[in-house]
């Protein structure tokens, strides 16, 4: 078989789903080191792509942006040339592969637009994602981690798997920017934690009152700085969890980028959050991760990586994958003090006894 000298990877969302799939782009870079390798990515995850080393080229949809602004809004006219040139760079290109990791309708349907020779996918593509590939989909086991679930399709394609980071690329001016938070907020003389209460579904969500709670313990009883991180859009409903705190807590939520977010976990202690895209963001830059977890299922879309601690519910009912949920038992079940004793527990192999400026800023410099 032909070796591709020109690789389309598939992947339009969550941030989540796309930081997953980076240890897939980089075993599959080193695997073909001369081919060109683009990723086709909805506006959102984007800038967790853009400036990755091992991309030739990011194509963005702006669907959602699209739909938008056709449905409302007086520049709706000009929507239907944006998506016609859109489409013409789409097709400029005649890939010898293009890998579809989404298995869904939507990336299904712009499977079936690009110019591709070969066309592969994963068993298991829903919404009839499977009827644009022209390759026999690759089996995976969907109760395994999402990240070994594309690592099987970077091994069907003669992949080694053996050795990869999955780190998200920065940029020396995300690095400056955390920088100037630390020095904004007086961070660096202790342990430095974050924490991310929201998610887009409300079964995942876990009671403000109860994170103001376990933020007040974490910084008196392990006299540790807070920084809540979110989008602008999560940035009241933190204000009402820090309005409900004795002890002060920064609210960054709306003031990072994706990479500058990255950044501040990798200079962080750990994160406590739910879960969400930034979880997966924090694992990938080896930060050690407190998991609150309700409807959903650890061991498939979990904290990727050894050093990390999810906590779920032992109801029967779990996980049901459920968005909309009228008792939410499985979150309401988690306790403060269960949560803050994993907390604890982290801290504590990270010796936040040796913890100084050098620690929490060493992140800072280039790496």
């Amino acid at each position: 078989m032909k070796v591709p000298e020109r690789i389309l990877i598939v992947k339009l969302s969550a941030i989540g789903d796309v930081v997953h799939s980076l240890p897939f782009l980089e075993v599959l870079r080193a695997a073909y080191p001369a081919a060109r390798i683009d990723w086709l990515v909805e506006e959102v995850a984007a800038p967790i792509l853009i400036g990755h080393p091992a991309l030739d080229r990011v194509l963005v949809s702006r669907r959602k942006d699209w739909q938008k602004r056709l449905v409302r809004g007086p520049v709706r006219a000009t929507v239907p040339g944006e998506i016609r040139g859109w489409l013409k760079t789409l097709r400029h290109v005649e890939y010898d592969l293009v890998v579809d990791l989404q298995g869904l309708f939507k990336s299904g349907l712009l499977l079936g637009l690009v110019r591709g020779r070969r066309k592969i996918g994963m068993a298991g593509g829903r919404e009839g994602s499977r009827a644009f590939l022209n390759q026999p989909p690759v089996p995976v086991n969907y109760d395994e981690h999402a990240i070994q679930r594309y690592l099987r399709v970077a091994a069907h394609l003669g992949c080694d798997i053996a050795q990869w980071q999955g780190a998200i690329p920065v940029m020396a001016a995300d690095r400056r920017r955390v920088a100037e938070f630390f020095t904004e907020f007086g961070w660096g003389g202790r342990p430095l934690v974050a924490l991310n209460p929201m998610a887009k579904w409300a079964t995942k969500l876990w009671e403000p009152q109860l994170f103001a709670v376990l933020a007040d313990r974490i910084r008196d009883e392990l006299q540790s700085d807070l920084v809540f991180t979110g989008s602008a859009a999560d940035r009241p409903v933190i204000a009402e969890i820090t309005a409900c705190m004795r002890t002060e807590a920064v609210n960054l939520a709306g003031r990072t980028g994706l990479k500058t977010l990255a950044w501040l976990y990798r200079c962080a202690a750990l994160l406590v959050c739910t879960d969400t895209g930034p979880m997966h963001m924090a694992a990938a830059m080896r930060t050690p991760v407190v998991a609150l977890f309700g409807p959903t299922a650890p061991w498939r879309t979990g904290p990727f990586g050894p050093d990390h601690q999810v906590v779920q519910s032992a109801l029967g009912c779990v996980p049901c994958f459920k968005k909309h949920c009228a008792v939410m038992s499985c979150m309401h079940s988690i306790t403060v003090e269960e949560v803050f004793e994993r907390v604890a527990g982290v801290l504590s192999r990270r010796k936040v006894a040796e913890w100084d400026a050098s620690w929490g800023l060493a992140g800072l410099e280039a790496e």
